[in-house]
């Protein structure tokens, strides 16, 4: 079978990574990472060839919210000053139906590594841009507990309940730049 695979890079301008979590037991919280890379290797003839390597500057954490910010980067969470990064580095894809992957990959938070599918999604045709770059677009989701990750802090509530959800929910939106 031929080989259609193409290198794309991820596009930060024009991409978002972002989270949410139970805040109070009565809402999700939502956040973001301003600082992203990555490479994505993508076949659309053989889409369980494709491969995800992605790192994201956990320092970059945006919630709106200064305070909630500078806990989020403290050792109780996401620990930045000995943990600056966390990573994805895909194992295996499965094709899931037209535009869709799942891509099982090695998910490393504060150090330790667990592994998450990543629902892809949405996957579009290669085009130009107005640059002449080729592009793709996808988005994705994934969730994970924040308990597996050694981030376990909470108190509880005096009506019941806990403070801070432990599933967190990832969505990505992805503009990937062919390089190849």
């Amino acid at each position: 079978m031929e080989n259609n695979a193409n290198l794309f890079t991820i596009d930060p301008g024009h991409s978002a990574v972002g989270f949410s979590v139970r805040h109070l037991m009565i809402t999700n919280v939502r956040g973001e990472f301003e600082k992203f890379s990555g490479t994505i290797t993508y076949d659309a003839i053989r889409p369980e060839t494709t491969r995800i390597e992605a790192t994201i500057d956990v320092a970059s954490v945006d919630t709106r919210q200064a305070q909630r910010d500078s806990d989020l980067r403290g050792e109780l969470f996401f620990d930045v000053a000995h943990h600056p990064t966390m990573t994805f580095v895909s194992k295996s894809a499965r094709s899931v139906g037209p535009r869709a992957v799942d891509v099982v990959g090695a998910l490393t938070i504060r150090g330790v590594t667990h592994d998450v599918t990543l629902a892809v999604r949405d996957i579009s045709d290669v085009t130009t841009d107005m640059r002449g770059g080729k592009r793709i677009g996808a988005t994705a989701t994934a969730s994970m507990k924040r308990s597996d990750y050694s981030m376990t802090w909470n108190k509880a509530l005096d009506a019941g309940g806990v403070v801070v959800g432990d599933v967190v929910t990832i969505a990505l939106e992805a503009s990937l730049l062919q390089t190849t």
